[in-house]
């Protein structure tokens, strides 16, 4: 066992010349010490200073939106909850309400009335509202709409439906559109004119199966995704995640999510964007629809069970702290997150190398990280060994308790991991 006189920020001295791995039998302790046969005991966790304010859920977390439509509303939402946002919006909405084919498929139904409406989003259902009063036509369309059964996907177009005088016939309690295919099927659609308000690309295997099933189906764009004007904030989110300098990344929208990992086959790093999605990087999703890219290359997601922003919200406020590991060290109580650290209750935000630094030493607690390892660990750093030593320096003075790692002479640094901890319990993770 090392002596513990010596564990907290000071040398340790290797009688002879090398190293042993500390704790729980993992090798010799240092000799110049140890052969004293005594122990100090761990010291006990310093109180959080009353002036230090309560760490927030997402504290120290990184978060990506590639959300286009209120993106301003979910990142303020992460903010308050303590979240750095990185946003990157994966696609840009663009109206139609001059647009050739919207008119052209309006007057169509206003001219021959379709028997169903399928109305899958709200701001879609307003856009085509307010697009054929601006040609002139809206009360012919509302009162076409009103003799149809009039199917809506969710509350929100429900409230979209009503504000415009109408009533809807059926919204699945579910809010997916497998549900109201569901039931178009079990009704029979053959022979049936069917208009589909599409969400800016083709439903996956939506109007196929109706077609299938005999219907005529009558596509409506009231709007159209298009890739984002400035692609820069996508190729940073990319390489955020890349370098796991995101801890989450939030997907709002299939036609998003679909954007984004094309962009990163066109960059040529979709596979290794895909493993970190799978390994590191949280990938969270508004509904079982938006997780539909991602699912098709075996990217698992987490989903709300209520498909709305504040569920997500909160689903990350759960999912994100309770992936961190709290150690004892030194006596205080460490916890390690996206670009900080909270110690004893407090967070401390930490640099990027001394971030590095520490997430290469907490993969195996209380054991010896050579200088050479560390250095590989840290971003950019060269050759030069000197480099770990200034970072580490900066780290320590980050945390605010240098004790929490020691430096072993001649051998690297570990991190203090208290005496009675079952090493065995985080080593590796």
């Amino acid at each position: 066992m090392i002596d513990q006189q010596q564990i907290h920020g000071e040398p340790i001295h290797d009688a002879q010349g090398h190293g042993e791995q500390a704790h729980g039998g993992q090798g010799r302790a240092a000799q110049d010490h140890g052969s004293q046969g005594h122990e100090e005991q761990p010291q006990p966790a310093a109180p959080t200073p009353a002036s230090a304010p309560a760490v927030r859920p997402l504290d120290g977390f990184t978060v990506g939106v590639t959300a286009a439509r209120r993106a301003e509303e979910l990142g303020t939402l992460l903010e308050r909850r303590g979240g750095q946002v990185l946003h990157a919006p994966a696609l840009r909405i663009v109206p139609l309400p001059d647009d050739a084919e919207l008119l052209e498929v309006t007057r169509s139904l206003i001219e021959d009335a379709p028997d169903v409406v399928v109305a899958t989003t709200a701001i879609g259902f307003r856009g085509w509202i307010e697009a054929a009063e601006g040609w002139g036509f809206g009360e012919e369309l509302l009162a076409r709409l009103s003799g149809v059964e009039l199917l809506a996907r969710g509350p929100k177009v429900r409230g979209a439906i009503r504000a415009a005088g109408l009533t809807e016939k059926w919204s699945p309690a579910s809010e997916s559109m497998a549900e109201v295919l569901d039931r178009l099927l079990e009704e029979g659609v053959s022979g049936r004119r069917v208009a589909v308000q599409l969400h800016g690309e083709p439903l996956p295997g939506f109007v196929e199966a109706l077609r299938a099933g005999g219907a005529e189906v009558v596509g409506v764009p009231v709007y159209r995704w298009m890739p984002p004007e400035d692609i820069g904030p996508v190729d940073r989110l990319l390489d955020a995640v890349l370098s796991r300098g995101v801890d989450a990344v939030t997907f709002t929208s299939a036609p998003a999510a679909a954007s984004w990992l094309r962009r990163a086959e066109e960059r040529g790093i979709r596979d290794e964007v895909l493993e970190a999605l799978r390994q590191d990087v949280l990938p969270v999703c508004v509904g079982p629809v938006t997780a539909l890219p991602l699912q098709g290359y075996d990217v698992p997601t987490l989903q709300p069970e209520r498909f709305r922003l504040g569920p997500l919200v909160q689903l990350l406020c759960r999912e994100l702290p309770g992936r961190v590991r709290s150690l004892p060290v030194a006596g205080r109580r460490l916890e390690i997150r996206g670009h900080a650290v909270v110690v004893d209750g407090e967070l401390r935000p930490v640099p990027p190398a001394g971030m590095a630094l520490l997430r290469a030493l907490a993969r195996r607690p209380g054991w010896v990280v050579s200088r050479a390892d560390l250095l590989r660990a840290l971003p950019g750093a060269g050759r030069d060994e000197h480099a770990v030593e200034t970072a580490m320096a900066r780290l320590r003075v980050a945390l605010g308790a240098p004790k929490l790692i020691q430096t072993v002479v001649k051998r690297g640094y570990r991190l203090s991991l208290d005496a009675h901890a079952d090493t065995n319990k985080y080593s590796g993770v």
